[in-house]
């Protein structure tokens, strides 16, 4: 983050120590940024480079939640321990450090995201377009602002707060704020945002950011703070605004039927829209690493799979047997979100693949291995070697639905309609119980309902479940794996905030104090 600041401050200054009257070096056919900011159609390009970095959150969001939680671990690779390999490893056996790159990259880009926010926030009011155009865009700004600060509170505690641009070298150092202060600001955007956005116009949507995506941020930071009845009012307000529930849990994952109903925001990926263009390469990630993962994609994509090598990008957020043995008896979440590969390992550590095969009863062939993978992002590759057309969840109405339920048994109140609604749709039903066990009902359904949505290790903290969960995750991996260091899933409360990345200290040592424990 500060190297990025510093840029831009060395960048202002230069600018300001050139007078016009000596020469003038700007192009009149290019746009800097005293000129740019003027159109709505500038503005809009403006908020679109806001979104962009929620891509770059999630090549590395997965370590973060998912793999540093019991839901799913990695594929050992005792062929290549480069740093690369050690350090995605470390945050899911908790043994990350301050240097680790891709534990620090989260930070990296939610604060590059959280710069474009604040460019378009602070020179939106300036712009001589009407008041009316300006408002959905400072609220997509201020709704982008919340969730990349309200990501990084929750993984690093105190914050820097930069909510101007920085034009110079003493903007770019800041001391952490307290966590208080964050919020207190996160709630702030939030807020700005649901008054300034609307509800979708239609299904499907945009894909930008809406009342009822601002409203959802704005109910899980209640939620955070356990105030439930705060959380409770925002969320019974997004049924008005068209959200419900799609009638199979597969679809809410399906290329052909984004931004659905169901969808209450998700980042997008190769569908058209001037939110970009790229495809998901999450899914390639997820799958075993091989040089040949055809007969996956031969199962989704009418029997032509590509031959695609994922050697040296896949193996990682591997499902956890602990999470496939919670799934119930009859829970049609099960099938939908995990397959089976089949195959055998070769000298070289890699899969190759003999069979494409569904978990359900699953029991290897003589002398082959089943290796678990994430299959509700498995869907038709559209760029071949690069992708699939699948866009990435951040809030689901399910996901409302449950955190419905949660703030209602908190308060004493019946969180049986919309618990309900969620477990009928998995096929399975619901019997009435007492608060203290439907808290553990509740956490049980946000588990296998969002699994690899990247809530898990949020939800363990927010409910005070980590530590326990954890480390008793750890010693049942140890009798089914045999590659972890003494070291790894010992979690402690230190651990509970990730460190602040090293850079990020010796930079500003008197404004970046470091993590208890790192």
């Amino acid at each position: 983050m500060k190297k990025i600041y510093m840029i831009l401050a060395v960048l202002a200054i230069s600018a300001s120590s050139c007078k016009k009257d000596f020469i003038d070096l700007v192009p009149e056919d290019s746009y800097i940024g005293e000129t740019f900011y003027k159109t709505p159609d500038q503005f809009r390009q403006a908020v679109i480079a806001a979104y962009t970095p929620l891509k770059d959150v999630l090549l590395n969001d997965y370590f973060t939640s998912e793999m540093h939680s019991d839901n799913s671990i990695y594929q050992p690779y005792p062929s290549n321990r480069g740093t690369a390999y050690i350090y995605r490893e470390q945050i899911s056996d908790f043994t990350n450090t301050s240097t680790n790159d891709y534990a620090n990259a989260v930070w990296q880009h939610c604060y590059t995201g959280i710069s474009r926010t604040n460019i378009v926030i602070e020179r939106l009011p300036a712009a001589t377009f009407d008041a009316a155009v300006k408002a959905p865009l400072d609220g997509e700004a201020k709704f982008l602002r919340a969730y990349y600060y309200f990501k990084l509170v929750r993984l690093y505690g105190g914050l820097p707060l930069f909510l101007k641009e920085v034009k110079n070298a003493d903007d770019a150092f800041k001391k952490r704020a307290t966590v208080d202060e964050v919020y207190a600001q996160i709630i702030a955007d939030a807020k700005d945002a649901i008054s300034e956005l609307a509800p979708p116009a239609k299904f499907p949507q945009s894909g930008y950011a809406t009342k009822g995506a601002a409203t959802m941020l704005l109910a899980e930071v209640y939620a955070t703070q356990k105030k439930w009845a705060e959380a409770e009012t925002l969320l019974n307000t997004l049924s008005a605004m068209g959200y419900g529930l799609n009638a199979n849990y597969a679809d809410a994952f399906s290329p052909t039927n984004k931004n659905s109903k169901e969808s209450i925001f998700e980042v997008q990926y190769l569908n058209g829209s001037v939110l970009g263009t790229s495809p998901n390469p999450l899914p390639f990630q997820f799958l075993p690493r091989s040089t040949n993962i055809s007969i996956v994609l031969a199962a989704v994509v009418d029997g032509k799979g590509a031959n695609i090598n994922n050697s040296s990008t896949g193996g990682w957020n591997t499902p956890s047997q602990d999470l496939i043995d919670s799934y119930e008896p009859g829970d049609n979440r099960l099938d939908a979100s995990i397959g089976i590969a089949e195959g055998t390992y070769n000298t070289s550590n890699l899969f190759v693949y003999s069979a494409n095969k569904s978990i359900i009863n699953y029991t290897p062939a003589s002398g082959k291995v089943g290796v678990p993978y994430i299959k509700k992002y498995m869907h038709s590759p559209v760029a071949t070697t690069l992708g699939t057309n699948d866009n990435f969840p951040i809030y689901r109405y399910s996901d409302a639905l449950l955190l419905l339920a949660e703030a209602q048994n908190e308060q004493g109140k019946s969180p049986m309609t919309a618990l309900s609604a969620v477990r009928s749709r998995a096929g399975l039903t619901t019997a009435s119980a007492d608060p203290g066990t439907l808290r553990n009902v509740i956490a049980h359904e946000r588990r296998v309902e969002l699994a690899f949505e990247n809530h898990r290790w949020n939800d363990l903290v927010r409910t005070g479940k980590a530590i326990e969960t954890v480390n008793a995750f750890g010693d049942k991996l140890r009798t089914q794996v045999n590659y972890l260091t003494s070291d790894a899933y010992k979690l402690n409360q230190n651990k509970l905030l990730f460190p602040i990345p090293q850079y990020e200290v010796e930079l500003n040592p008197s404004g970046m104090i470091q993590n208890p424990g790192y």
